[in-house]
């Protein structure tokens, strides 16, 4: 007899027994049900609106099974959470950040930021026996494991999936076999990305031996694992992989994406042969340009999940129970959702002992304590914010029912840990006038248990450049640090007098120092220094009787540092503060007393596509001579007063503040062919003087640009025109523009 019939004839027998309480005694013997849910990457946001169509019509779930980002959605259901708390997870901003790249930069730490102001190309190449590597995956899975770290926490004690407060299953592929493996138990975060390690995007990740990697190739939708666990009537939800008609099969990556849904739908159809009469198939009306990688197809995802689940209620109600069934049933599973224990002994794993002070500084305080995930998540950001792990991360281990054991993991970089960073620099007003440069930064990194690294910069083009620091960081958290560093490199200096231009030197300076500093969590910085610099200045262009001149500078040296931007090539929110003093004296052996301060200071805000920027930037000579061209500080050229060409001014003190408005533009605000691209205008205020009692509104130059910006993968691109000066100069410009 079909299933669908059970329960109304049961429901008669009950009646004639003269049963009172009829739906109460149905939940009691009614089937059980089980949920399969399909991978599908984004599509797979589906699912939330099928688990809350589920808990409007009161429809019990028992026992899931899913694989990817069905494994996700279900384990983080089978934790205790309700779907309208997934959803939240799901559709946050800080899901979709935990997807944009490689280390996301709000976890990184502040040294790791500094590198973005010089080395543009955002993929890192490691360095190893003389080879340079690729990371395993093109996006860090740190920040999602974070979060699915968190969210899971009141069950991170249990080891079996059958006691969650839904019985669960992952499904992931063993990448040496390509064999399926059912995770049944251990820990539910693990399992979960594990099943959703999509290969190429993640890093594949070693659980028990096996090197596993996303569930999608072996079993999409795992209908025989959920049969297995025991159920009566199966749910089953495919978002996965629909294949793409002709016209859209046009270049090599939509020819392989549909030679990997071929594959993974053979295996899905395979299984769906296998559903009965009793189980029901939903199939969200997501169309081949719901991309599973498009985060932005989140909510529709969710509200077509919604949709299939409201067309399917007449063969979903007989499996609903009544408001005291449905209480009962949420009830028993909240009661598998325990409180959070309390932290009797931190461990470190036995494969990352070589990480242990860090570990121990950063952890050992929890010691005694209640579990809390958002200082537990503060740890693991500052540790993977260094740079040189692959992974920081934690398990609950239980010893009683109220207590477990926190033991830390910590594993370095697989493709490095020393690597390479490049950047480029480009700029040309279609005047005859450019500038270029190409920078490579060579890091030899985990030198200690502290993270020492040996860095060195090396720079071609109009500025040529090597450079080499030693960061020695010291104390408990190795916050503190020693920096020893040497710099060689050329750059021209114009010389104005009243405005008119004197003459054009070639500056090669060497210098060396030493740095004492602290890392302010991963915000900010605090350094000081004394540094010696020795250089000689050549006359390039101008007066020929002008003669270049040798100096030598004994400074000290002191800077604060500030930094939340988002993004340091477009931000939309945060702010940057930089102020530096340098005194030079004689009683250091320099050859005069001056002093030197410089502010600079960003903050963006956004909404929507939208985005205010305000910069300001300062500097002045407290005691120099405008013969010193080291000291002089040059305006001119992109965002710095952008109707004037690239250093076309220069004096002793300057000021310039600029007010930006930026929109994000392109279909759907994916930018302009698949780069992220901006329009934009600047109005900008500011001079040099050579006199600091001159500085004022008045003598101010008011200007301004217009532009469109691209942000590619070497950088950020400008096309842009400045007004306000004599002429309307246009830009070509590759680089970091503030």
């Amino acid at each position: 007899m079909p299933r669908p019939l059970v329960r109304p004839l049961f429901l008669l027998l009950l009646a004639a027994l003269g049963i009172g309480s009829v739906d109460h005694a149905w939940a009691q013997s009614r089937p059980k049900v089980g949920l399969v849910l399909s991978g599908g990457g984004a599509r797979g946001a589906a699912h939330i609106g099928v688990l809350k169509m589920l808990e409007a019509q009161r429809i019990p779930v028992d026992a899931i099974a899913g694989t990817s980002m069905g494994a996700v959605v279900g384990g983080l259901y089978a934790s205790g959470l309700s779907s309208s708390e997934i959803e939240a997870l799901i559709d946050s901003p800080e899901w979709r950040s935990a997807f944009a790249e490689t280390v996301p930069r709000r976890l990184e730490s502040f040294r790791r930021k500094t590198e973005d102001q010089r080395y543009l190309v955002k993929l890192p190449l490691g360095l190893n026996a003389g080879r340079f590597r690729l990371p395993r995956g093109l996006v860090s899975p740190q920040a999602v494991m974070q979060l699915l770290r968190r969210a899971t926490l009141p069950v991170a004690s249990v080891a079996r999936f059958d006691d969650l407060p839904t019985r669960y299953r992952a499904v992931s592929t063993d990448l040496e076999s390509g064999e399926s493996v059912v995770l049944e138990g251990g820990d539910l975060a693990t399992a979960m990305r594990a099943s959703s390690s999509a290969p190429g995007v993640f890093a594949p990740i070693e659980l028990d031996g096996r090197l596993l990697v996303d569930g999608g190739l072996a079993d999409n939708l795992p209908v025989e694992v959920a049969r297995s666990m025991g159920v009566d009537v199966l749910i089953v939800v495919d978002v996965g992989f629909p294949l793409r008609s002709r016209g859209s099969l046009d270049s090599a990556t939509s020819i392989s994406s549909q030679m990997l849904s071929i594959m993974v739908r053979r295996g899905s159809d395979a299984q769906r042969r296998k559903l009965l009469p009793e189980d029901v198939l939903l199939t969200p009306a997501l169309g081949e340009d719901d991309s599973t990688f498009d985060l932005a197809i989140t909510a529709r995802a969710i509200g077509l999940g919604e949709t299939a689940a409201r067309d399917a209620a007449p063969r979903l109600a007989p499996l609903a129970l009544d408001e005291r069934g449905y209480a009962e049933f949420l009830a028993r599973r909240a009661a598998r959702r325990q409180p959070l224990p309390r932290i009797d002994t931190v461990r470190v794993a036995g494969d990352s002992v070589r990480y242990s002070r860090l570990l121990n500084a950063e952890f050992a305080e929890f010691a005694g304590t209640r579990a809390e995930p958002a200082a537990l998540d503060a740890g693991l950001t500052t540790l993977f914010g260094r740079g040189n792990f692959e992974a920081v991360d934690y398990r609950l281990q239980p010893r009683a029912p109220d207590v477990a054991d926190l033991e830390l993991f910590a594993k370095r970089n697989s493709w490095g840990p020393n690597y390479v960073r490049f950047g480029l620099s480009l700029e040309d007003d279609f005047t005859g006038n450019a500038n270029y440069n190409a920078a490579a930064r060579f890091v030899i990194a985990d030198i200690s248990s502290l993270g020492a690294e040996w860095v060195w910069d090396v720079q071609v083009g109009s500025e040529p450049r090597v450079a080499t620091e030693f960061h020695l960081p010291f104390g408990d958290r190795a916050r503190w640090f020693l920096l020893p560093t040497a710099r060689f490199e050329l750059r021209n200096v114009p010389l104005f007098e009243r405005e008119q231009f004197v003459a054009d030197y070639r500056l090669r300076s060497t210098e060396y120092g030493l740095d004492v500093g602290r890392e302010l969590a991963n915000w900010g910085e605090v350094r000081a220094g004394v540094r010696s610099v020795t250089g000689h200045t050549r006359l390039r262009l101008g007066d020929p009787s002008l003669k270049g001149t040798d100096f030598e500078a004994r400074e000290y040296y002191t800077r604060f540092s500030y930094d939340t931007l988002d993004d340091r090539n477009f931000p939309r929110q945060g702010q940057s503060l930089r102020v530096e003093w340098r005194g030079e004296r004689r009683a250091l052996g320099s050859d005069r007393d001056a002093d030197v301060a410089t502010v600079d200071w960003l903050a963006a805000r956004s909404q929507g596509r939208d985005t205010a920027v305000l910069w300001t930037s300062f500097g002045t000579n407290f005691a120099a001579d405008a013969s010193n061209v080291r000291t002089l500080f040059p305006l001119g050229g992109f965002l710095n007063l952008s109707g004037l060409p690239r250093d076309a001014i220069s004096g002793r003190h300057y000021a310039i503040s600029r007010l930006m408005y930026v929109r994000k533009i392109g279909a759907g605000g994916e930018g302009f062919l698949n780069v992220p691209a901006y329009a934009g205008v600047a109005f900008e205020v500011g001079n040099v003087w050579d006199e600091r009692r001159a500085m004022g509104w008045g003598s101010a130059r008011k200007q301004g640009s217009a532009f469109f910006g691209f942000d590619t993968p070497l950088g950020p691109l400008y096309l842009g025109t400045g007004f306000g000066g004599a002429d309307t100069p246009f830009y070509l410009f590759l680089g970091r523009a503030f």
